[in-house]
């Protein structure tokens, strides 16, 4: 079934996105701080994929900046956004 495959690679993506959107903010990241991260984390991703990320991003730049303030880990966010399933 598509679902369960889009589902693994939309999961991924989510959680390689975060992942480098966490190295860009930094420990202890603020408000601010995740925002530039966020722009620039999608762009490291390439054309393709930077386009998904950005949508993601933007549709949930609040989960993120939360999850990211509160030192979750990239996979617990994605989880949280209903992503990635637990």
């Amino acid at each position: 079934d598509d679902v369960g495959l889009c589902g693994r690679i939309k999961c991924s993506l989510c959680t390689k996105a975060l992942k480098k959107i966490q190295t860009l903010a930094g420990d202890n990241p603020d408000e601010a701080a995740v925002t530039a991260a966020l722009k620039k984390g999608c762009r490291l991703l390439g054309r393709f994929l930077g386009k998904q990320c950005q949508k993601l991003v933007s549709q949930y730049q609040d989960q993120i900046s939360q999850g990211l303030q509160n030192g979750d880990t990239p996979r617990d966010i994605c989880t949280t956004m209903g992503i990635c399933k637990a």
